[in-house]
């Protein structure tokens, strides 16, 4: 069974879009309770929640995105940014490191965990 491996910014990113489509879900299913104003308040403010959960998070991202290492694909030539000791290639999902000793084994995102099972 081969993974899919993406770059961490983008998952960051694909969940924090998530979190938008989840919140507009939700006070959707608020519209539903027309009749009680209490419960179709609370589906708005947890939708409203995770609306700004989502901006927070695209926040956090914007700001680990400008301390992430640039380096150009090897594979398609573009500049790319790497987010701990392996990442993806934000454009064709190739394999990158700056570690020396990581350079040649196949990709693992355990790398990334302080210790190594």
């Amino acid at each position: 069974m081969a993974l899919k491996y993406s770059s961490k910014i983008n998952k960051i990113r694909t969940f924090a879009l998530s979190l938008i489509f989840i919140g507009f879900f939700i006070m959707y299913i608020g519209i539903f309770f027309r009749t009680s104003p209490i419960i179709m308040t609370i589906f708005m403010m947890l939708g409203l929640l995770s609306i700004v959960g989502s901006t927070v998070v695209y926040f956090w991202i914007g700001m680990l995105s400008t301390k992430a290492v640039q380096v150009t694909c090897p594979s398609c030539g573009k500049t790319t940014k790497i987010l701990g000791r392996v990442d993806m290639c934000m454009y064709c999902n190739e394999p990158l490191t700056l570690d020396p000793n990581l350079e040649g084994k196949d990709f693992d995102e355990k790398y990334n965990r302080k210790t190594v099972e």
